[in-house]
């Protein structure tokens, strides 16, 4: 009877063991699809997965990685495992069971050496992991159809084609937008991703594009006084291929503010951008981006003060406080500021697109917004908050002025 007992538990263990060793051996990593990017390996036996992005030559940094993980039991701690720190390594991933229709944060992960891991569980077989909540270009180009379709103050264009032939969607917003008499109101210029893998500048967009067609009576205001234009991915090709962007061949996009820009995105933003400067209705220039893994609320990169006229500089002043008081949290804009000239980069500062734009000698405020994309509320609601935040900055500070 003991035999028989123990010969019974075996079986049963045994066969629990064969049962979860094929559940393990069904997990699989996908990353054939817009924006996916990774290079992965699957331990069987520990349920992890080592997940580095994938190496594209040329391309930019090897920071951003997303992917689908196959073959999930439901209800399983998994190991992610990614690296290397500090860029590839956030503090929480980003997490969709749907599909991508929307994404929350893992709990903050355990760093080991250079390389981070999360303790995860699903509720699905398939769920998508990535290292901040994807932005591709077809989020872009959906974004921009769908407001040009529910205002009547809004139209979808597209910027360029890009250098691999692809869309760069974009959004001009404003009460006579593609009709007759906008031309001659001040410009407000917003765009984002001029660095493919900071995904959350895509997000602060949308909130801002969001709230500049909304009824919000400032938002109203503000588009009855300018010309409003939101481009939501500057370097459309490296977001497609899931590529980090920053310092590509043969320049960073936003080292490529000259007068022979190689980038189709900078050029054609450039020609725009020059026309409302020559024709003295250019009132802002903001570039989105997120910053270093130790920055835990934004910031604004500035031109330094003795590069720019009183006009400018009292502008630049003026917008700052706004700024501080508007943008209050979940990530708060605590007041800091950063001025990149020469002695930030020796070699290429005149080739920021922030400076740039302040080198063409006008009133307007040019700066580079930086969100955290490494604070507790790094994540789609914190960043969209950001955006409407920056939205009611600019609105007031153009009701100011004007």
């Amino acid at each position: 009877m003991t035999i028989h007992r123990t010969a019974s538990l075996w079986l049963a263990v045994a066969a629990l063991a064969g049962a979860t060793s094929a559940r393990a051996a069904e997990l699989a990593v996908e990353t054939d699809f817009p924006g996916g990017s990774g290079v992965a390996e699957v331990d069987r036996k520990t349920n992890t997965v080592r997940l580095d992005p994938a190496d594209h030559p040329g391309k930019g940094w090897r920071c951003w990685w997303y992917a689908r993980l196959v073959g999930l039991t439901p209800g399983e701690a998994i190991t992610l495992d990614v690296g290397e720190a500090p860029w590839a390594t956030p503090k929480r991933a980003a997490l969709s069971t749907d599909g991508g229709e929307t994404w929350q944060q893992s709990e903050e992960g355990v760093a080991e050496g250079k390389r981070m891991r999360y303790t995860l569980a699903f509720d699905t077989e398939t769920a998508l992991v990535a290292w901040g909540p994807p932005f591709v270009p077809s989020d872009a180009g959906a974004l921009v159809r769908e407001l040009s379709e529910d205002s009547p103050d809004a139209e979808s264009f597209v910027l360029c084609r890009t250098r691999e032939g692809r869309d760069t969607p974009a959004l001009r917003i404003g009460r006579t937008a593609g009709r007759e008499g906008g031309a001659d109101r001040p410009l407000v210029w917003v765009h984002a991703r001029q660095h493919a893998w900071e995904s959350g500048s895509s997000w602060v967009g949308k909130g801002f594009a969001e709230w500049a067609v909304s009824d919000a009576p400032a938002a109203v205001r503000l588009r009855e006084r300018c010309e409003i234009v939101f481009v939501p991915i500057m370097d459309v090709d490296n977001a497609h291929r899931g590529a980090g962007g920053k310092n590509q061949e043969p320049q960073d996009h936003n080292r490529d503010w000259t007068d022979a820009p190689h980038w189709n995105a900078v050029a054609a933003a450039q020609k725009e951008l020059r026309a409302a400067a020559e024709a003295d209705r250019l009132a802002a220039y903001v570039d989105l981006h997120n910053p270093g893994a130790g920055s835990l609320f934004p910031y604004f990169y500035i031109t330094p003060r003795e590069l720019l006229g009183e006009p400018a500089a009292d502008n630049l002043d003026r917008f700052l406080l706004l700024a501080k008081e508007e943008i209050t949290g979940p990530l708060r804009f605590t007041g800091q500021t950063i001025a990149s000239g020469q002695d930030y980069d020796p070699k290429a500062w005149t080739a920021i697109s922030k400076n740039w734009v302040a080198r063409l000698g006008t009133p307007a405020i040019a700066v580079t917004l930086e969100t955290a994309w490494n604070a507790p509320a790094s994540h789609t609601e914190g960043y969209l908050a950001v955006g409407r935040q920056l939205g009611k900055t600019l609105a007031r500070y153009i009701e100011a002025g004007l």
